[in-house]
C-alpha cells in the first residue's frame, strides 16, 4: 500500500493505492477521467482511493497531469525494490470499433512511446490530448517504459478506454509476485 499526497497552486491531490486491490473511489472533478481511473482500478484489480481538486476553471490539464504524477509515485514507493515481481506485461482491448495495446517493463527506467490519433478533440470535459500527458506523468514518476497504442478507432471514449483497460491489465501481470522470488534483470535490481 502506498499513501501519496501533492498540494500545489493548481491541485490539491490525495491518492491511496493497494496494489492487492481493494475499494475504489474517485473523484477529480473531471468526470471522464473519474470513468478512466476508476476502469483502471478495477481492470487492474488495484484498490485506489482518489480525490483531486484542481483548477478546474482553466481547464483539466493540470488535474489529470498532476494525477499521473502522484499515482506513478504511489506506484513506485507500493512496488519498493521491485524484487519479486514479473516485470513485463502486455495486453490488448477491443471496446467495440477501437483497439487498444499496451506493453509495459516496470524497470525503474521512464518512458513513454505513445500512438494514438483520436478523432475528437473532447470527450465530456476532458480533452483528448491529456490521455497521453497523463501517461507520461505516471511514466516519469513510476519509472515505467510504457508503450501504449491505438492503431484504430472512430470514437475517442473508446479509444481512450481501451488504452486505459490495456494499461491496466499490463500493469497489474507485470506486478504480480513472480513465481522464483528472483529479481528478474540480469543486473540484480529493477531500482533506478
Amino acid at each position: 500500500m502506498a499513501t501519496v499526497t501533492r498540494t500545489t497552486t493548481a491541485t490539491d491531490i490525495e491518492l491511496i493505492l493497494r496494489l492487492d486491490g481493494g475499494a475504489v473511489e474517485v473523484s477529480t472533478g473531471v468526470g471522464f477521467f473519474d470513468h478512466m481511473m476508476t476502469a483502471f482500478a478495477v481492470h487492474g484489480g488495484f484498490g485506489l482511493q482518489l480525490r483531486a481538486v484542481g483548477d478546474w476553471h482553466v481547464d483539466c490539464h493540470h488535474t489529470v497531469e498532476d494525477t499521473g504524477i502522484v499515482l506513478g509515485r504511489a506506484f513506485k514507493k507500493a512496488l519498493g525494490d521491485r524484487a519479486d515481481i514479473e516485470r513485463y506485461g502486455h495486453a490488448l482491448i477491443p471496446m467495440d470499433e477501437a483497439l487498444g495495446f499496451c506493453a509495459v517493463d516496470v524497470s525503474g527506467r521512464p518512458y513513454l512511446a505513445f500512438d494514438a490519433a483520436f478523432p475528437q478533440e473532447r470527450v465530456g470535459d476532458f480533452d483528448t490530448c491529456m490521455t497521453e500527458e497523463f501517461f507520461r506523468a505516471l511514466c516519469d514518476n513510476a519509472g515505467f517504459t510504457l508503450h501504449l497504442r491505438c492503431p484504430y478507432g472512430k470514437n475517442a471514449h473508446h479509444m481512450i478506454e481501451a488504452l486505459f483497460k490495456a494499461a491496466a491489465h499490463a500493469l497489474c501481470d507485470a506486478t504480480a509476485e513472480n513465481s522464483t522470488g528472483a529479481v528478474l534483470s540480469t543486473k540484480g535490481t529493477l531500482s533506478e
